[in-house]
């Protein structure tokens, strides 16, 4: 009923979704490639659950962060599996400035699609906006290994690389 990661979805040539990912030529191929993996994370295989994620993103695009963790909340709920809602309503958390919630939610879509680069990334921020400057580098490195263009990453990467590597001097 729900998505596999993409990582599981091969291309007629053998090439994955993240294959492509981690080889686009250009920050534009890049982009491509990641609304087609969002797409497809999306896709949880139930109207009413695809339903409820637009709901909850719709509210979070609007700033309304109660009722977009009332519809993801009803979301995990109703599909436990499906990682994308976990995804989205950590988002929201981290807005609301609830990082353990946050965190925990990422956890829940890391167990779930382990290839979620998003959610990488975010445990990044979290670690970065609490001040540990050596985890969130470590995140975003490895983030970094699915979507080597993201500019999020590549700017997180740059603000925590002295936490993590030192200073020359």
């Amino acid at each position: 009923m729900f998505s596999l990661p993409l990582s599981a979805h091969a291309e007629s040539d053998g090439t994955s979704a993240l294959d492509r990912l981690r080889q686009a030529p250009t920050p534009e191929a890049a982009a491509r490639v990641v609304r087609e993996i969002q797409l497809e994370w999306s896709r949880s295989g139930s109207a009413s659950m695809d339903l409820l994620l637009t709901r909850g993103r719709d509210a979070l695009e609007r700033g309304d962060l109660t009722e977009a963790v009332e519809h993801l909340t009803a979301l995990t709920d109703h599909a436990p599996d499906f990682a994308e809602g976990w995804h989205t309503r950590a988002m929201v958390f981290f807005q609301q400035k609830r990082f353990g919630l946050a965190a925990a939610d990422l956890e829940r879509t890391l167990a779930l699609n382990p290839d979620h680069f998003g959610a990488i990334r975010g445990i990044g921020a979290i670690y970065e906006t609490l001040g540990d400057g050596a985890m969130a580098y470590a995140a975003y490195k490895l983030a970094e290994t699915y979507n080597p263009l993201d500019k999020e990453i590549v700017e997180g990467l740059k603000r925590t690389a002295a936490s993590a590597v030192g200073v020359d001097l």
